[in-house]
C-alpha cells in the first residue's frame, strides 16, 4: 500500500507526494480522478507549489534532492541537490526563493527558483523540521526537532537572528495571515507554543492531544 505523505491542492488539481513508488500523483478534484504520475527521486515526502502555479519543489528524503516539477508539462526539469534528509519546504511569497530544511545535516538550503541552485546554506538547530515564513516573506521560521527550540531566520541575509526554546519535539508549525503570530506543535510536550514574531518570546502554551504534529491555520470571513 502506497501512503502519501504530503498533497496540495492547486486550482482544480491536487498533488500528492508518494514515497512508496517515488511519484507525484495528479488528481483532478472535479472528478476525483488520479491523472497522471511524475516520476522524481527516491522516497518524496513534501511539496510545495509556486505562488505563479507553475512549479513544484519535492523533497526527496532518500536521495538529498529536491525534483523541480514545471506543471505545464508535468515533467522533472531539475533535480537540486541540497543536504542530508531534505525534509520540509516552503517558498517565498514573492516566489524567489525555496527553502529546505535538511534533517540530518541540521541546516536549511536555500534555492533561487529562477536559477534552481543552491545559493546559500543556513546552520540551525539539531533535527530541522518543518519550516514556515513570514507573509511579507522576511523570516522564516524552522522547527528543530532535536534540540527543542524555533530558528528564526532573516531572508534578505540567510542568517539566524533568533533562537526560540519550546516545548519537547517541535514539529509542525504555522503562521498567522498577519504575520503576528507563530502556532508550533510539540510532538513529546503534548502542547503548542505560541510566539509572538515581533518579539520572539513564547506567548502561550496551549495543551492538546497527544503526538500532535501538522498544524495549520484556517481564516473565516464574517461570524
Amino acid at each position: 500500500m502506497i501512503t502519501p505523505s504530503s498533497s496540495i491542492i492547486y486550482s482544480v488539481l491536487a498533488y500528492v507526494a508518494n514515497p512508496g513508488n517515488n511519484t507525484v500523483s495528479i488528481i483532478d478534484t472535479e472528478t476525483n480522478l488520479m491523472i497522471y504520475n511524475i516520476l522524481v527521486r527516491s522516497i518524496p515526502y513534501r511539496l510545495a507549489i509556486t505562488p505563479d502555479g507553475r512549479r513544484i519543489f519535492v523533497t526527496n528524503e532518500d536521495n538529498n534532492t529536491i525534483s523541480v516539477i514545471d506543471i505545464a508539462t508535468n515533467t522533472v526539469i531539475a533535480t537540486v541537490y541540497v543536504g542530508t534528509t531534505p525534509n520540509e519546504v516552503a517558498i517565498t511569497p514573492d516566489g524567489k526563493c525555496t527553502y529546505v530544511t535538511n534533517a540530518d545535516s541540521d541546516n536549511v538550503s536555500v534555492i533561487n527558483t529562477n536559477t534552481n541552485t543552491v545559493i546559500s546554506t543556513i546552520s540551525v538547530g539539531y533535527k530541522p523540521s518543518g519550516i514556515a515564513i513570514t507573509p511579507d516573506g522576511n523570516h522564516a521560521y524552522v522547527t528543530n526537532l532535536g534540540s527543542n527550540n524555533i530558528s528564526v531566520i532573516n531572508t534578505a541575509t540567510n542568517t539566524v537572528t533568533a533562537t526560540v526554546s519550546v516545548g519537547d519535539a517541535p514539529s509542525g508549525i504555522a503562521i498567522t495571515s498577519d504575520g503576528t503570530h507563530v502556532y508550533v506543535t510539540n510532538e513529546f510536550s503534548d502542547n503548542v507554543s505560541v510566539i509572538n514574531t515581533a518579539t520572539n518570546t513564547v506567548t502561550s502554551t496551549i495543551d492538546i492531544g497527544s503526538n500532535s504534529f501538522p498544524v495549520r491555520i484556517l481564516i473565516k470571513n464574517g461570524m
